[in-house]
C-alpha cells in the first residue's frame, strides 16, 4: 500500500479494535493509536484476547510506547483532547474516528494534522457515507470529515438500495435485532437524563426495545426514500451478531423468487463482497467474523403479497462493519490521489435534521 495511505485510529474500543485487525489484513499502514484510558500494554492485552473473534494470531509486544505487530509498529497516546493528539508527527493522512465521542464537523483532528476524518457512528452535519451504496458521492473538496453512518445503515442499505432500483419502495419498515453493545448495563441501573428508561435493564436478561438512528441515516443515504423509512431497535443478549428485518411496500407486483433473483444476482456482481447470499439454515453465530455488510437469507423471508414483502439480512455489527470503514478509506484515498473521478452529478445531501 501506498506510503502515502496511513491510518490513525482515535479509541480503541469494539470498533477501533476491528479496524485495526482490518488495516493489518488489508495491508493499510498504522501509526498511531489513541486511547486515553488505556495504556499501551492493556491495549495490546485488548487486541490480542478478544472473546468474540478469537486470540489474535500474530506476535504482540510492547516497546518503548509502541505496539509492535509483526513488522508494524504502531505508536500509541493517551490524550483526551483529539486536537492535541499529534497526528502529523506520526504522519497519519487518515484518521479513525471510533469514541462515539465526536461525531460532528468540529475540526478538532484537523488540528492534530490528519487531512481526513471518518468517524464510525452516524453524524448529525457531516456527510454519510455507505461504501457500496453512495460511495461515489464522496468529494475530496468538501469531505474533509465524514461519517461511515452505523453498522445497522450498512446492512440495511444496500438491500433497501436495490430493492428500489428493481421494485420501487413505496415505504419500508426497519427492526434491528442488534447485538449487545459495551454502552449497555449488565444489571439494571439508572441513566443519565434524556436516555430511554429501558436501555438501563440488564442486558444479559432482557429483549430491549430501543430507538434506532438507521432511518434518519438512511434518508441521507437515499434521499428519494426520505420520510418512507422507519426503524426501531431490539438490543437482545448475545455478543456479536445481529439482522434487519425489513418490510416492504412496492410499486411493482413481484414473487420471492425473483426478490432473491435480484440479491443472488447482485451479490455476484455490483454488490459482491457487500451483500452476501445464503439459503442455507443458518443462525446467528454462523456469521461471526463475516465482511459482508449484510447477507440475504434467502430462507427467511416472507412473501405476504406481491406487493408486500418481508427480508431478513444478517450482519457481523464489529468486524463486518470494520471492514466496510477500510474500504470506504481505501476509495477516499483513490479519490484523494486522482486515481478515480469524482462523478460531477452525484452529490452527499446535506445532513440537516
Amino acid at each position: 500500500m501506498s506510503k502515502d495511505l496511513v491510518v490513525g485510529i482515535n479509541g480503541f474500543g469494539r470498533i477501533g479494535r476491528m479496524c485495526l485487525r482490518a488495516c493489518i489484513e488489508k495491508d493499510i499502514t498504522v501509526k498511531l493509536v489513541n486511547d486515553p484510558y488505556i495504556s499501551t500494554d492493556y491495549m495490546i492485552y485488548l487486541f490480542k484476547f478478544d472473546s468474540t473473534h478469537g486470540p489474535y494470531p500474530l506476535k504482540l509486544e510492547c516497546e518503548n510506547g509502541h505496539i509492535i505487530i509483526g513488522e508494524n509498529k504502531i505508536a500509541t497516546s493517551q490524550e483526551k483532547n483529539p486536537c492535541k493528539i499529534n497526528w502529523r508527527g506520526a504522519g497519519v493522512t487518515y484518521v479513525i474516528e471510533s469514541t462515539g465521542l465526536f461525531t460532528t464537523l468540529e475540526k478538532l483532528h484537523m488540528d492534530g494534522g490528519g487531512k481526513r476524518v471518518i468517524i464510525t457512528a452516524p453524524s448529525i452535519d457531516a456527510p454519510m457515507i455507505v461504501y457500496g451504496v453512495n460511495h461515489a458521492c464522496y468529494d475530496p473538496k468538501r469531505g474533509k470529515i465524514v461519517s461511515a453512518a452505523s453498522c445497522t445503515t450498512n446492512c440495511a442499505a444496500p438491500i433497501i438500495r436495490l430493492m428500489h432500483d428493481k421494485f420501487e419502495v413505496i415505504e419500508v419498515m426497519i427492526s434491528s435485532v442488534h447485538a449487545l453493545t459495551s454502552m449497555q448495563r449488565t444489571l439494571d441501573g439508572p441513566l443519565e437524563r434524556g436516555k430511554l428508561w429501558r436501555d438501563g435493564r440488564g442486558a444479559l436478561q432482557n429483549i430491549i426495545p430501543t430507538s434506532s438512528g438507521a432511518a434518519k441515516s438512511l434518508d441521507k443515504i437515499i434521499p428519494e426514500l426520505k420520510g418512507k423509512i422507519s426503524a426501531i431497535a431490539f438490543r437482545v443478549p448475545i455478543p456479536n451478531v445481529s439482522l434487519c428485518d425489513m418490510t416492504f411496500r412496492v410499486n411493482k407486483p413481484t414473487t420471492y423468487e425473483e426478490i432473491k433473483e435480484a440479491m443472488k444476482t447482485a451479490s455476484e456482481n455490483d454488490l459482491k463482497g457487500i451483500l452476501g447470499y445464503t439459503d442455507d439454515d443458518c443462525v446467528s453465530s454462523d456469521f461471526n467474523r463475516t465482511t459482508y455488510s449484510c447477507i440475504f437469507d434467502a430462507k427467511a423471508g416472507i412473501p405476504q403479497t406481491s406487493t408486500f414483502i418481508k427480508v431478513i439480512a444478517w450482519y457481523d455489527n464489529e468486524y463486518g462493519y470494520a471492514h466496510r470503514v477500510m474500504d470506504l478509506i481505501l476509495y477516499m484515498y483513490q479519490v484523494d490521489s486522482g486515481n478515480i473521478t469524482v462523478p460531477v452529478a452525484q452529490e452527499v445531501e446535506e445532513t440537516e435534521d
